[in-house]
């Protein structure tokens, strides 16, 4: 870990207040070992306890029985930290859900996505929600398409092993994206409650059709041995942790339908995958066409883009007429940069707003049991589609947009690629 120079100090005064204990998953006596060593710090009359379980899945189940026998605070809240993956697939997903609870009430449950913690995402209900310009537009009348993006300029890196078992489409888009479309495209809240807001991503959640194999494009990376950078000239079948003919996808593309009266017809496109040509996050909402077009087909539509990584931004991509004596025209934008509006501003890790929340009580930005059981509603009979027909990913170079097959299928679905613009961060 990277330690600033000027926080020395802190980091080290940091490690002074870890305490460290060793044992095993399924032993009742280090359970109980870590309930005394909790007890010796519990002087006062109210003591809260946190559990983190960054842990391999398969054990979620005997550490949190664990917890729960021997190791409940009895002067305060005990809550529990949850990382992805929620399970595997619908039935693996609710097999867990039963088990925790059986254990703890909901509100003991803390399902962390660490992406409901990033700034852009978090600002989706204020702009969507404390704006009128918006909410005119925001539906099938005005709406081209959604495309939600998640972009990594890197491969596996030798992590294979693990990312194989799983594949981009349960390591990002089931949870990541379709967190962040559910807000996107969602009612308004009654309130700012975090129950009310849960309640209407999981009604959106509920409309949007299981994902048919048809409306999908797979990718799986491969060298490029022309670049420059020695770990780009690797495939993802160069990684020596990764099995040896591996169909798991590291790029995927999806088509989902909202089937409700303020988005019918209007695709949602998510896009994530590895190697790919930046880094980058964002949500990218493409309007229609002009009606009635006077200037011979220049005009290029108008795009809401709000940049979740890296530059938090928001900008409205649209026309305007050029500089000069001519009468021509251009792609301009309304640009909101994070960095120029709010210089020297450190927004807060993503990871540092979710655990004060929990310490708050709060679970607005946290993964309820409902809204887990849809999102794997809606992948589940495609993933177990995509490996029982052991479908094969198109292949793609590295540092590339991905597959041009779902490039051809965004084009289909009513989205439009210019690709004469590219924003400039200020």
């Amino acid at each position: 870990m990277k330690v600033k120079s000027n926080e020395e100090e802190k980091y080290e005064e940091f490690w002074k207040l870890n305490h460290y204990i060793a044992g095993s998953y399924d032993q009742k006596k280090d359970f109980e070992q870590l309930n005394r060593k909790l007890q010796n710090f519990e002087e006062g009359i109210t003591a809260h306890r946190l559990f983190y379980l960054a842990l391999p899945p398969n054990v979620y189940e005997s550490v949190t029985t664990r917890i729960r026998l021997t190791c409940m605070g009895d002067k305060g809240w005990t809550r529990i930290i949850i990382e992805k993956p929620f399970g595997h697939d619908a039935a693996s997903s609710q097999k867990l859900s039963d088990h925790l609870a059986t254990l703890f009430s909901e509100d003991q449950i803390y399902r962390i996505d660490h992406y409901l913690g990033k700034e852009m995402v978090q600002n989706l209900m204020t702009l969507r929600f404390g704006n009128r310009v918006f909410n005119p537009t925001w539906n099938r009348d005005n709406v081209a398409s959604v495309q939600i993006t998640f972009k990594e300029p890197f491969g596996t890196q030798g992590r294979g092993g693990y990312f194989n078992e799983f594949g981009i489409i349960r390591d990002v888009m089931q949870n990541h994206l379709v967190q962040i479309l559910s807000l996107v495209a969602m009612e308004k809240p009654a309130s700012c409650h975090p129950d009310d807001i849960r309640d209407e991503k999981v009604k959106v959640l509920r409309c949007i059709k299981n994902v048919q194999l048809d409306q999908v494009v797979l990718g799986q990376y491969i060298g490029d041995p022309d670049a420059e950078d020695p770990e780009a000239r690797l495939g993802y079948l160069d990684d020596t942790t990764v099995p040896t003919n591996s169909n798991t996808p590291t790029f995927a593309f999806a088509v989902l339908k909202i089937n409700n009266e303020r988005w019918d017809g209007v695709p949602f496109i998510l896009r994530c995958g590895k190697a790919l040509n930046e880094r980058k996050a964002e949500v990218r909402v493409q309007y229609q066409d002009v009606p009635g077009d006077i200037f011979d087909g220049k005009a290029k539509r108008n795009e809401l883009v709000i940049r979740v990584q890296p530059g938090e931004a928001l900008y409205i991509k649209m026309m305007t007429k050029s500089p000069g004596i001519t009468f021509d025209m251009e792609e301009t934008e309304l640009d909101f940069t994070y960095g120029s509006r709010y210089k020297g501003l450190k927004l807060p890790d993503a990871y540092e707003r979710l655990i004060l929340d929990v310490f708050c009580g709060s679970q607005m930005h946290f993964v309820r049991n409902d809204e887990l059981h849809e999102a794997w509603r809606i992948f589940t009979p495609l993933l177990h589609q995509i490996e029982k027909e052991k479908i094969q990913p198109f292949p793609y170079k590295y540092g590339s947009r991905g597959p041009k097959e779902a490039d051809e299928m965004a084009k289909k679905h009513n989205f439009a690629y210019y690709g004469s613009y590219k924003w400039v961060k200020p």
